[in-house]
């Protein structure tokens, strides 16, 4: 049975994103996008504009080059701004209209596939769904509010509400790209697949940093039940024929925020060699 309807998910993971940087060059030097819907979270939603706009490589600069620089994550911003993340030199100051490596406008908007980028709503506590039409102009603030790490950064505002990454409210958002016709899906992770998120560390500080948003920080202290129930879910529709789950096979040391270029780089070749199997998934 052929699909109507092909979606992709990317969970996102910070400087892990670099895996599926590597799996959506594979896709732009074979010079295909099967996919009718896009839904990212975090990193993942960034990494999906480069893949749409075409623009080959530029995803592993941001983890190789750019994150690196004081100016994207340091303790020099937490101490000026309060947020370790300066969420507007990424998404602005390099990726905005005149920015020194800007996301091609013209080729992402020229692109038919539909989008949506994953943000907690730093109020309520939920999960907010932007489409592409948000960042047509090249205003990625949806973006800046998707990567919104709690405790590393203040809340982003997203259309005047503030904001905080996806992952919280929707960690995997296999339900959305179903509930949006997706009839087989591909679930791009950044950790082994056997990975079972544990409960949040350091509860005490998380409460504290999030006291002015408690339904968020009630969602953080849901989100390891969403994330293991949620890739079983997608596990068993893998079963059944309408699921692929690509994650890394190991990911040494890396976390979230881990600078590590011989890190980075091993694990975007690792997505890059997903590419076939993906592709063979695409096609059956």
């Amino acid at each position: 049975m052929v699909s109507n309807m092909l979606g992709i998910i990317d969970v996102g993971g910070g400087m892990r994103g670099s895996f599926t940087a590597g799996i959506y060059d594979y896709f732009n030097d074979q010079n295909l996008q099967p996919f009718d819907y896009l839904i990212g979270v975090s990193a993942g939603s960034g990494n999906m504009i480069s893949y749409l706009a075409g623009q080959r490589g530029r995803n592993l600069r941001f983890y190789l080059d750019y994150a690196f620089r004081r100016e994207y994550m340091s303790m020099h911003n937490m101490l000026r701004t309060g947020s370790y993340i300066n969420l507007d030199y990424p998404y602005t100051f390099l990726s905005g209209p005149g920015g020194e490596d800007p996301v091609d406008l013209e080729a992402f908007n020229r692109s038919t596939a539909r989008y949506e980028a994953v943000v907690t709503d730093a109020t309520g506590g939920e999960a907010v769904y932007y489409d592409k039409g948000e960042l047509a102009q090249g205003n990625f603030d949806v973006i800046k509010g998707s990567c919104c790490v709690p405790g590393a950064c203040r809340p982003y505002p997203v259309k005047g509400r503030p904001s905080f990454d996806g992952g919280i409210a929707d960690p995997v958002p296999y339900k959305r790209a179903l509930k949006q016709g997706c009839d087989r899906v591909v679930l791009l992770l950044t950790r082994p697949v056997n990975y079972l998120r544990p409960p949040l560390d350091h509860q005490e500080v998380m409460e504290t940093a999030l006291s002015r948003w408690p339904n968020t920080y009630s969602a953080l202290l849901r989100r390891s039940i969403r994330y293991n129930r949620d890739v079983a879910a997608v596990q068993e529709l893998e079963r059944e024929g309408k699921a692929l789950l690509v994650a890394p096979t190991d990911i040494g040391d890396m976390k979230t925020l881990t600078k590590d270029k011989k890190a980075v780089e091993r694990l975007y070749h690792m997505g890059y060699a997903q590419g076939p199997r993906i592709l063979k998934f695409v096609e059956a």
